[in-house]
C-alpha cells in the first residue's frame, strides 16, 4: 500500500475501526448484505450551515474532553512552567548583580542583564512554537476523525499529530517571524520618523512619529485579519493532506477564495464568544481576589507579613489556575473551528461529504481497507 493510500499520516486502516463505545460492538456484515445506516459522527456528512459552524467546536470538546482538553492543559502547563522557570531564574540572577556592580559598570551590567534575559525567553517561545504545533494537530486529527464517527484517546491522536509535527512548527515559526518583522519594522519606522523629523521641525516631529505608528498600526492589522485569514487553514492542510509549507499555503489561498468574509466571520464570531466568556469568568474572580487583600490587609502587608504573602499567592494561584483551563478551552474550540471550516470548504468545493459518505459506508461493511483516505481522494483530484 502507497504512502498516499495510508490515512492520516501513515496510521493503519485498522485504526479506521467501528467507533469506540463502552457497548460490545457486533462484527461487521458480510459484504453485499443488508447493514443498517453509520451512527453520524461529529459533523453532518453535507455543507454546514453557520450555526453548525459556530457549535461544532464546542461540540469538540464536550465529544472527547479527555484527549482534546487534556491535551491543550498538557501544554499550557508545561509552557507556563518553564516560562516561569526559565526567565523568572534567569532575571534573578542576572538583575540580581546590578545591585553589586561598581557604579561606572553599572550601565553595562544593566543591559546585559536585559540581553540574557532576552536570549533566555527563546527557550519558552520555541516550546509555545512546539506546543501550538502539536495542538493543532491533534485538533485536527480529532475532527477529521470525529466527522467518520470515530473517537480516539490521547495517545493515539499525539501519535498522528506527531507524524506532521516539524512542517506544522516550520509554519508556526515563519507565523512569529512575519509578525516579529513587521511590528519591528513599523516600530523602527516610527522611531526614524520621529528622529530625522526632529532635526526639520523640531517637537512636531514627535507628534508625526506617533501618527505614523497608529496610522501604520492600523495598516498592520488588517494586513494580518487578511493574511490570517487567507492562510487560516494551512495546518489543516499540512496534517490531513500531508503537503508541504509552501504548498499548504497555496492551498489554503485557493480554499478561501471567494469564501474569505464566511471563514474570518466564522472565527472571529467565535473568538469574540470565547473572549467574552473569559472575561465573566475571571473579572469576579480578580475583583474578590484583591477586595480580600484590601479587606485582610488594609494597611498592606506590615500587619502580618506570611499571612499577606500566603493570601496573594493564594489569591494569583487561582488566577493562574482559572486561567490555565480557560486558555485551554479557548485553544481547543479556536483550534477545532479552523479544522470544521476547512471541512466545510472542501464538500462545497469538492465534494468532500461523497467521499466520507464513501469511506464510512465501506467501513460498516467491513471493506473500508480497499478505500483510499478519504481526505486525500478530493485533494488528489484537485491538485
Amino acid at each position: 500500500m502507497s504512502d498516499s493510500q495510508k490515512p492520516y499520516g501513515g496510521i493503519p486502516q485498522a485504526s479506521f475501526g467501528p467507533p469506540s463505545t463502552s457497548h460490545p460492538q457486533l462484527p461487521p456484515p458480510a459484504p453485499g448484505a443488508w447493514a443498517p445506516p453509520p451512527r453520524p459522527g461529529l459533523l453532518p456528512l453535507r455543507p454546514l450551515g453557520f450555526g453548525t459552524l459556530l457549535g461544532a467546536p464546542f461540540q469538540v470538546l464536550r465529544r472527547n474532553p479527555g484527549a482534546t482538553f487534556g491535551s491543550a492543559l498538557i501544554t499550557q502547563l508545561v509552557t507556563s512552567i518553564v516560562t516561569v522557570f526559565v526567565i523568572g531564574g534567569v532575571g534573578i540572577l542576572a538583575f540580581g548583580r546590578i545591585d553589586s556592580a561598581l557604579p561606572e559598570d553599572r550601565d553595562a551590567v544593566t543591559a546585559g542583564a536585559w540581553a540574557t534575559v532576552i536570549l533566555a525567553s527563546l527557550i519558552p517561545l520555541a516550546l509555545s512554537i512546539l506546543g501550538s504545533a502539536l495542538l493543532q494537530g491533534v485538533l485536527v486529527v480529532e475532527v477529521a476523525r470525529g466527522t467518520l464517527g470515530e473517537k480516539n484517546r490521547m495517545g493515539v491522536l499525539w501519535k498522528a499529530a506527531g507524524r506532521r509535527l516539524w512542517p506544522l512548527v516550520a509554519w508556526f515559526a515563519v507565523l512569529l517571524g512575519v509578525i516579529v518583522l513587521a511590528v519591528g519594522a513599523l516600530v523602527g519606522l516610527a522611531v526614524l520618523v520621529g528622529v530625522v523629523g526632529s532635526a526639520a521641525i523640531g517637537d512636531a516631529a514627535i507628534g508625526v512619529a506617533i501618527g505614523v505608528g497608529v496610522l501604520g498600526a492600523l495598516a498592520l492589522t488588517a494586513s494580518g485579519i487578511w493574511l490570517g485569514t487567507k492562510t487560516a487553514l494551512v495546518p489543516s492542510i499540512i496534517v490531513l493532506e500531508r503537503r508541504g509549507m509552501v504548498s499548504s499555503i497555496r492551498r489554503s489561498w485557493g480554499l478561501t477564495k471567494n469564501s474569505f468574509w464566511k471563514t474570518f466571520g466564522v472565527l472571529a464570531l467565535i473568538g469574540v464568544i470565547l473572549y467574552a466568556a473569559t472575561q465573566i469568568i475571571t473579572t469576579p474572580i480578580s475583583f474578590i481576589g484583591g477586595l480580600a487583600s484590601s479587606f485582610l490587609f488594609p494597611t498592606g502587608a506590615s500587619e502580618d507579613s506570611a499571612t499577606f504573602v500566603v493570601v496573594l499567592l493564594a489569591t494569583y494561584g487561582l488566577a493562574l489556575l482559572v486561567s490555565l483551563i480557560l486558555g485551554s478551552i479557548a485553544a481547543v474550540v479556536q483550534s477545532s473551528a479552523v479544522a470544521i471550516v476547512y471541512i466545510d470548504l472542501r464538500m462545497r468545493r469538492e465534494g468532500l461529504d461523497l467521499d466520507l459518505m464513501r469511506y464510512v459506508e465501506a467501513r460498516h461493511s467491513g471493506g473500508a481497507h480497499d478505500v483510499t483516505d478519504p481526505y486525500l481522494v478530493s485533494s488528489q483530484r484537485n491538485g
